[in-house]
């Protein structure tokens, strides 16, 4: 669907094989691909793992462009610079666990 790529800025790489693609532009390339049945929920594991700085905010971006078309997004991560910067709600866990549920200044759990 072209105007999925052109959601995720991906409509120049269309007949671009994966192998053809940067480690940023093939992530975005997975969400279009979540992106394709319209989806409420979108769930993104580690979408910015061993991504440079650079395209992990391209993919940061992208998820809150998603967010805001009013899909709920769920990104897990590791990425202590990303959560702060994002100041949305965080739920941490340990072994499966909650031990945090904190938004925008509230603290549950």
């Amino acid at each position: 669907m072209p105007e999925i790529l052109e959601i995720v800025g991906m409509s120049d790489k269309a007949a671009k094989y994966p192998r053809q693609l940067s480690g940023g532009e093939q992530q975005k390339i997975c969400l279009a691909r979540a992106l394709v049945r319209r989806p409420t929920i979108v769930i993104a594991d580690e979408p910015t793992g061993n991504l440079d700085p650079n395209a992990t905010w391209e993919i940061i971006q992208l998820l809150l462009k998603i967010n805001s078309m009013g899909t709920t997004v769920i990104l897990a991560t590791h990425n202590k610079d990303i959560v702060d910067k994002l100041n949305r709600r965080v739920i941490a866990l340990d072994c499966g666990r909650v031990i945090r549920d904190h938004m925008k200044g509230r603290y549950a759990i």
